[in-house]
């Protein structure tokens, strides 16, 4: 082989050997390296660098340098530690380097410890800003085109409450191209166990960082939910200022505030939730003047703010609905309260705990209007209601509704009791007004047994630890007045000049009016007044009614007016009506056989019936009432 051609393959090789070993790191142990890069560090942002080990050296396809187990402090050396451990890596503007500079076009710095502000007078990062800002505002100046975090650990605090807090796995990217005025940020990391992705877009850099108005366009999801926005913001040294629109949806708001680190009033009531609208940021406080809210099946539409306090958030708003449903919070409701069934096995509903705690979280301040509103079976109309919940407290106010033509008011005060979180203090009180009974849903009764205008008013209080001791407590009064009604099912006049047993599912008795009186002390409720008047009977009834053991015992007495001979005067027909609720039975008895009763005259609260047939609750009823 002619040596001119041997000497021209040997030289390829030598090149290809060069090019590859161009394209491989090398190790070099030259502290003068450092030195280099680490002036340049300090010079340009604030940054004194230190690495241990050797220095990685990559020169193709673009110069690189890697170094090892890095520290970046504010300042110098002894400064303030803002990144720790890991593998730092620099690449190298190709032509800067030609002509003896050191442009860094992109660091990755992998498996570091960044240290955030630990807080609010910790400003460890203040010099670094404050370079940064003064090398963009500078024409000409260079600076990173892309900066990366990887495998990092980001520790800082929260500003609502100075509490420390930390990020892991955090895969950051700042991308901000030559040909570009906009940079984007996105990322991903672990945060309370769950992860999390998001993407900043159409910052610009240099308007931000110089106090002014930079556009952007936002996007997070996580396991429970996610988040967009889009508008223009500015920052301050008080706090970020923020406009524009933005959506806000989670299958699970307790898992989501559980995944935040925060709380709101309520929560535990509110499974699915979104937000969406315009909004305003400015510092701690979220303005909503134009929002649609989202929970279940329902959409509300109004205005509200948030104020991100430093103990708790303080929820405003003012919300109207054509429709609303109810139910499931409703359901909620009655479940901690133990009204509805559960599973068997499962602890009595009765001890059940009642305390305040995980539902006062932060403050509420909520006025909710609809055109119809619905309970489970109760369709109410016109509905007008607020919501105030502040530390240890729970006030919710029915201004008006309209059901089965009558209106309906209502309030209900909820504290905890001093020095006993676990315990609460409870009133109640309402009334309703013109109300027809032939109206009400027949889910709530289990058949149409007294018809008429109904009204009544109702005031209760009580304290305990669980609704057991609260039945066991319960001190109030409740009134109940029909007018013009009917009795179906039993004809008590017949009853009454014939001196028989009533039959039931026969006939029906008209009355001009019945009034119903009950007094509670320590759950036990008194029958103080009643009667039920008509052209030819009077009915009434004494005993009392047990809420803790959840039984009666009264003495129903049915008396005729007319139809009988002149100077004839017939004892009155008597029944004790007693037992379980769900359960009652009725018996017939004598004058000897009366039992010796508390209370005074009173209408029944059910018709009779015969001892064996027993009287039960339907099962829509069991979900809505005790």
């Amino acid at each position: 082989m002619p040596l001119r051609r041997i000497l021209s393959i040997l030289s390829l090789g030598a090149f290809g050997a060069a090019l590859v070993a161009a394209c491989l790191p090398w190790s070099v142990s030259t502290p003068r390296l450092k030195g280099i890069v680490a002036r340049d560090f300090v010079r340009a942002y604030g940054l004194a660098l230190t690495a241990e080990g050797p220095t990685d050296v990559t020169l193709l396809p673009l110069p690189r340098l890697g170094f090892r187990n890095v520290t970046l402090a504010s300042g110098g050396r002894d400064g303030p530690v803002l990144a720790q451990g890991g593998t730092l890596s620099l690449q190298l503007n190709l032509l800067a380097l030609l002509t003896g500079r050191l442009d860094v076009n992109t660091l990755t710095l992998d498996g570091a410890a960044v240290h955030l502000p630990a807080g609010d007078g910790d400003s460890r990062w203040a010099e670094p800003i404050r370079l940064l800002q003064a090398r963009l505002a500078a024409d000409g100046a260079a600076h990173p085109r892309r900066i990366s975090l990887s495998r990092a650990t980001v520790t800082g605090f929260d500003p609502r409450d100075g509490s420390p807090q930390t990020a892991r796995d955090l895969d950051l990217t700042l991308s901000w191209p030559l040909w570009s005025a906009q940079a984007e940020l996105s990322g991903s990391f672990q945060w309370s166990a769950m992860p999390t992705r998001f993407t900043l877009s159409g910052l610009r850099v240099v308007d931000l960082l110089d106090g002014g108005v930079t556009p952007f366009a936002l996007s997070a999801t996580w396991s429970a939910g996610t988040l967009t926005a889009e508008g223009n913001g500015l920052a301050r040294a008080d706090g970020l200022t923020l406009t524009g629109l933005g959506q806000f949806e989670t299958r699970s708001l307790p898992e989501t505030l559980a995944w935040a680190g925060g709380t709101v009033a309520l929560s535990p009531f509110v499974g699915a939730f979104g937000l969406s609208g315009s909004f305003e940021v400015d510092g701690r406080r979220l303005l909503l003047p134009n929002v649609r809210v989202s929970f279940g099946d329902n959409q509300l539409e109004g205005a509200g703010s948030i104020v991100f306090g430093p103990d708790r958030p303080a929820v405003q708003a003012t919300l109207a609905a054509e429709t609303l449903n109810l139910a499931p919070a409703l359901a909620d409701v009655l479940r901690t309260a133990g009204i509805t069934s559960v599973p068997e096995g499962a602890p009595d509903w009765r001890t059940r705990p009642l305390a305040l705690g995980p539902y006062t979280g932060g403050d509420l301040d909520l006025r909710i209007s609809a055109g119809a509103a619905r309970f489970g079976p109760v369709l109410a109309e016109d509905l007008a209601a607020s919501v105030l919940v502040r530390a240890g407290n729970i006030e919710a106010s029915l201004g008006r509704a309209t059901l089965a033509g009558g209106t309906l008011k209502g309030r209900l005060v909820l504290a905890a009791v001093p020095g006993n979180p676990a315990a609460t203090d409870a009133r109640l009180q309402g009334a309703f007004d013109r109300l027809d009974l032939a109206a009400v849903p027949a889910d709530l009764r289990p058949e149409p047994w007294i018809l008429g205008a109904a009204q009544g008013q109702f005031q209760a209080e009580a304290s305990g630890a669980d609704l057991q001791a609260f039945l066991g407590q319960l001190d109030g009064q409740a009134t109940l007045a029909i007018d013009g009604g009917t009795l179906v099912g039993f004809d008590l006049t017949e009853a009454a000049l014939r001196h028989r047993t009533p039959v039931r599912q026969v006939g029906r008795t008209a009355f001009d009016r019945a009034v119903l009186g009950l007094r509670f002390r320590d759950g036990v409720g008194e029958i103080t007044e009643g009667t039920m008047e008509g052209v030819l009977m009077a009915a009434s009834l004494r005993g009392t009614v047990s809420l803790p053991d959840r039984r009666c015992d009264t003495l129903a007495e049915i008396t005729a007016r007319g139809g009988q001979p002149e100077g004839a005067k017939r004892a009155p027909m008597r029944f004790r009506i007693a037992g379980p609720f769900g359960g009652l039975d009725v018996q017939s008895l004598t004058r000897e056989t009366e039992p010796d009763l508390r209370g005074g005259a009173m209408v029944p609260p059910n018709g009779p019936r015969s001892p064996a047939a027993g009287w039960a609750l339907p099962a829509g009823a069991r979900a809505y009432a005790p």
